[in-house]
């Protein structure tokens, strides 16, 4: 007979329309929920325990915890302590971040990057202040820590003294989403069509584009190839350096468009003012938040996909890319590179000079080979969600012997 676990999982701080560590959470919750060695408690917000039956139908659902983030995060500290004791939880699990302080309960947080002390100028001062002090204390108290990368264990050691065990878990990729294939002929059309981004007229933050439909491999309804970039705009994603790097080579390629998938995070006016300098606004496309299964069509549809972030936990939109077969260009040095190895195209982070080349180079055809192709796909095949929980379930026994 298998031991089961009982753990709680704080799925408090993932929003309506997941992304990043938002999806981290989710997926994970699903992927133990599917588990036989598990027992799990999702603890979510008052309003929000219809989506987690739904996610982990097979798991108990706790709806305790307040809408509002100051109030959450005092609720975490002063209520539940008192109800993971009730509950008679072996081990919890904060995912983002953050742990009750002073719960007798063994503690596995989820350190996702450490961004907040290697840029904090990306983040809004009051995150910053919150989150490195979350952070500090989760290395000293927590059971167990879990990274999603090597690279931000490496960071978590240079930047906080460490008390308790690390453990690196890869994230997951959903294949039966992201695959090179549509799931069936003219799907991914209808989906891209969805978008309204066959015009050539770019949307605003808010605004919308042209009708239009997609499809043919890296095309627009319209007959044009298109480069995309999927993630938030917000400063750590780099984007103006991308809209730099395709306006230095957009007179090459004259039908091509630069197409930016994502919602706005703080400070994405330095992407507007980017676009605005770039003398491209018509040519480059702002979709706003992307539906999830959309993305996949995105990927399959792009002559190439841009990620180049200057620093990731891991970079989701990387994997999803390689697991749909398409070209990606991403940042060296990072979690990326970690991960994609040399199935992807590497370039310094914020070198604008590497990453026009890069772009010129798939914009003029010279993008990877079928092995190269390939072996983006098996990396991505070993990327399961599965397997991530595995790699958790170990943090969570560890943690139990603590």
């Amino acid at each position: 007979m298998v031991d089961r676990l009982h753990l709680s999982l704080d799925v408090t701080a993932v929003p309506t329309n997941p992304v990043g560590a938002g999806q981290y959470t989710l997926q994970l919750a699903q992927a133990l929920d599917q588990r036989s060695d598990v027992e799990l408690l999702v603890v979510a917000r008052r309003r929000d325990g219809s989506r987690w039956r739904a996610v982990a139908p097979g798991s108990g659902v706790s709806t305790v915890a307040p809408e509002l983030r100051p109030l959450r995060l005092a609720w975490e500290q002063i209520r539940l302590p008192s109800l993971l004791k009730h509950q008679a939880v072996a081990v919890h699990h904060g995912p983002h971040y953050t742990m009750p302080e002073h719960s007798k309960v063994p503690a596995v947080v989820t350190i996702h990057d450490l961004s907040f002390f290697e840029a904090p100028q990306w983040h809004e001062r009051s995150k910053v202040l919150l989150f490195q002090r979350a952070i500090r204390v989760a290395a000293r108290r927590a059971a167990v820590v879990v990274c999603p990368s090597q690279a931000t264990a490496d960071e978590l050691a240079r930047w906080c003294q460490v008390d308790g065990d690390v453990v690196v878990a890869h994230h997951g990729v959903d294949l039966d989403r992201f695959r090179p294939v549509e799931s069936a002929p003219g799907s991914d059309a209808a989906r891209l069509s969805e978008l309204e981004i066959g015009s050539t007229r770019a949307r605003g933050p808010g605004g919308a584009g042209g009708a239009g439909t997609a499809g043919g491999s890296g095309r627009l309804g319209d007959g044009t190839p298109f480069l995309v970039f999927v993630g938030t705009l917000e400063p750590r994603k780099d984007v103006p350096t991308l809209v730099d790097a395709f306006a230095r080579v957009a007179d090459r390629h004259p039908e091509a468009r630069l197409v930016l998938a994502g919602g706005a995070g703080w400070g994405a006016s330095q992407v507007e003012e980017a676009v605005a300098a770039s003398g491209m606004r018509s040519r480059i496309i702002r979709t706003g938040y992307v539906k999830d299964d959309i993305i996949p069509a995105l990927f399959r549809a792009a002559v190439a996909v841009v990620y180049p972030a200057l620093c990731e936990g891991f970079g989701l939109p990387a994997l999803e890319a390689m697991a749909c077969g398409a070209p990606l260009i991403t940042t060296s040095g990072s979690a990326m590179e970690e991960v994609t190895g040399d199935s992807a195209t590497l370039v310094p982070p914020g070198d604008v000079v590497a990453l026009s080349e890069a772009l010129d180079g798939v914009l003029a055809g010279n993008g990877p080979d079928a092995e190269r192709r390939q072996r983006g796909l098996d990396i991505a095949a070993r990327h399961t969600w599965a397997a991530s929980a595995g790699k958790h379930m170990e943090a969570y026994r560890l943690a139990a012997r603590s």
